[in-house]
């Protein structure tokens, strides 16, 4: 019986050390992920932070791009009055037709395109005529409203006007601008924060599982250690068994040897110091 306890104690020490050095690695394991998921949750509020920060740069932007619409518009309404009058001036002075802002306009827009655009020898030849056409009528035009002072001066108010807009309009396509390359830093930025939570999510299951892994083998380890208290509280009560069966053997041989040594007493023999001995531990004496 001892033998077969002593086996088991043994088995279970081997069980024991194999089950705590699995618990360690998972814990370590662990431990690693938990690092790894921190990190990411870190990086990924630093992130959202910072697209925070673009938003708020966004949005200031397109304020100030609604601002300065308003001017504008408010600037426009006015040089549209003015323009109003012009165009009244005009039909009573009998200058109907395309007025010299509109010639202007349209000249600009086909320069434009034969400055920018690739066009067919055929094609350009026909646009280099029309922008030709068009000079010819802005001179016209211009000669006619030269000579014509109230229609001038109302033009040259209704110009300055626009030019006023103009500047508003300029600002606030810069600020446009602005707000859109914050707008897309900042959903680009939210996209990265997106995905660094995923991965922080990933490497959060990935810990959960280690974690429980290594509780299952921290569980094994300590069922193991008591299994082998329980075998050494059986041993210890096998050896005590045994140490008072012995010492309650040895008690009964003196009692023996004592009894024979009594009878020599009583008969007169001569007993040795270590027969008194004898008879004073078995209580004869």
């Amino acid at each position: 019986m001892m033998k077969e306890l002593n086996t088991k104690k043994q088995d279970l020490k081997a069980a024991s050390e194999e089950y705590k050095e699995k618990r360690n690695a998972l814990n370590a394991e662990a431990s690693t992920l938990a690092a790894k998921r921190n990190d990411l949750n870190k990086s990924t509020k630093e992130l959202i932070n910072e697209a925070q920060e673009y938003k708020k740069l966004r949005d200031e932007n397109n304020e100030q791009v609604k601002e300065n619409k308003a001017k504008r518009d408010e600037i426009n309404a006015k040089a549209n009055e003015v323009f109003a009058k012009v165009d009244a001036l005009r039909a009573a002075s009998n200058l109907t037709g395309p007025s010299i802002k509109d010639i202007r306009k349209e000249i600009d827009r086909l320069e434009f395109t034969q400055q920018t655009e690739v066009l067919t020898p055929a094609k350009e030849k026909d646009l280099v005529s029309k922008i030709t056409e068009l000079q010819k009528q802005y001179v016209v035009k211009k000669d006619q409203l030269e000579s014509n002072t109230e229609l001038k001066n109302l033009l040259d108010e209704a110009q300055q006007i626009r030019d006023e807009a103009s500047e508003f309009h300029n600002v606030l396509s810069e600020y446009a601008q602005k707000a859109q390359e914050y707008h897309d830093k900042m959903i680009s930025t939210f996209k990265e924060a997106d995905k660094m939570r995923a991965e922080s999510d990933a490497a959060h299951k990935q810990f959960v599982e280690f974690q429980e892994k290594a509780d299952e083998q921290h569980k094994l380890f300590i069922s193991a250690q008591k299994e082998i208290r329980d075998i050494d509280k059986e041993v210890r009560k096998m050896r005590k068994g045994e140490t008072d069966g012995k010492k309650v053997a040895s008690m009964e041989d003196v009692r023996k040897d004592a009894a024979e040594l009594f009878e020599k007493f009583k008969s007169g023999e001569k007993l040795t110091t270590e027969n008194l001995m004898t008879l004073q531990k078995s209580g004869m004496l």
